[in-house]
């Protein structure tokens, strides 16, 4: 298992330090999300500033991008970073796609992510081969490419895609068509082998390959303090308080729960909403331990199901640096 690290929501001034400093103390991926920032311009920094260290979306909200869009910023990235890139791709939420960023919400999400990955790869294979582009799906055809508009052939083609997804419809896409699957951090060990491996290995049997031809990449709320059991209770009761995020809590009858997450949020009262995660859904939802313990404990939890690993608290040089390479090292 392999130890990952988040990148924090910083200026892209801020970049190069910290991928220095992500590299030097040993981690294999630097991730980026797309929340306060654009989750791939760091990616040409740590490119330039690393020799190393891979870079990843986790993730670029794919409905809030053209494949033709998505195809050209990997394509770059992937030769910039002599083929450390990775392409991971969400599809957020509804209400985000419709209200934030101004998309038409699919009548199937698994649908339109599927064409939205054979798309891009469809892009992939014509500056490669130069073949003619001819894309026909539902939602996308995609038959013009000139010359003036091909960026030409890659030394770095296969530029591996990550889905990441909740619910099995996801889960099962990522099995049948992705490189890998990164876990949404509202997990729980019994949701992994009851709910996401299974899935995985239902999609990769349909497309006739095997589930460990899908890396799991997964993110891990841990508890080491008082100040981290308040900020972990509070990210659980946000991302809990969301419907689509609601098969873990029903798998463990917390469903009553959930929907008073959800009203309170839907009114507005934050500061309600972490007191109802009880202390034995926090063990549940994340790895509570003393500092010294949470290697084991991390390993002892997810080192028969996951190929990397990140710990849901961004990466910053200099702080923590004896608790990421005890980790590391483990």
């Amino acid at each position: 298992m392999k130890m990952d690290a988040a990148l924090p929501p910083v200026q892209l001034s801020q970049v190069p330090e910290l991928a220095r400093a992500a590299e030097a103390i040993g981690f294999e991926t630097l991730w980026s999300t797309e929340t306060m920032h654009d989750p791939f311009l760091p990616g040409a920094l740590v490119s330039e500033h690393t020799q190393r260290l891979r870079y990843g979306t986790a993730v670029a909200i794919a409905f809030a991008r053209s494949p033709a869009t998505l195809a050209y910023t990997a394509w770059d990235l992937a030769q910039a970073s002599q083929g450390r890139f990775i392409l991971g791709l969400g599809t957020q939420v509804k209400a985000h796609i419709e209200r934030r960023f101004g998309m038409p919400w699919p009548e199937s999400v698994v649908g339109k992510l599927r064409e939205q990955v054979q798309a891009v790869r469809a892009f992939w294979h014509t500056w490669q081969t130069n073949e003619p582009l001819n894309f026909r799906g539902e939602y996308y055809k995609l038959t013009l490419m000139t010359p003036f508009f091909n960026p030409g052939k890659s030394k770095f083609p296969q530029i591996p895609i990550y889905l990441a997804g909740v619910n099995t419809g996801l889960i099962r896409l990522a099995g049948e068509i992705a490189d890998g699957f990164q876990v949404h951090p509202l997990h729980t060990r019994r949701y992994l082998d009851e709910v996401v491996l299974p899935s995985l290995a239902s999609g990769a049997e349909k497309a006739g390959r095997q589930r460990q031809d899908v890396k799991i990449c997964l993110s891990a709320f841990v508890v080491t303090s008082e100040f981290e059991r308040m900020f972990v209770r509070s990210q659980l009761a946000f991302y809990a308080s969301t419907p689509s995020y609601r098969a873990v809590f029903s798998l463990h009858g917390w469903d009553e729960i959930a929907e008073r997450l959800s009203g309170l949020a839907a009114h507005g009262q934050w500061g309600d909403m972490p007191a109802l995660i009880s202390d034995e859904m926090l063990e549940q939802l994340a790895v509570v331990a003393d500092p010294a313990d949470l290697p084991a404990a991390i390993s002892e939890r997810y080192h028969d199901c996951a190929d990397h690993l990140m710990v849901y608290a961004p990466f910053v040089p200099g702080e923590r640096d004896a608790f990421w390479k005890a980790l590391l090292a483990y």
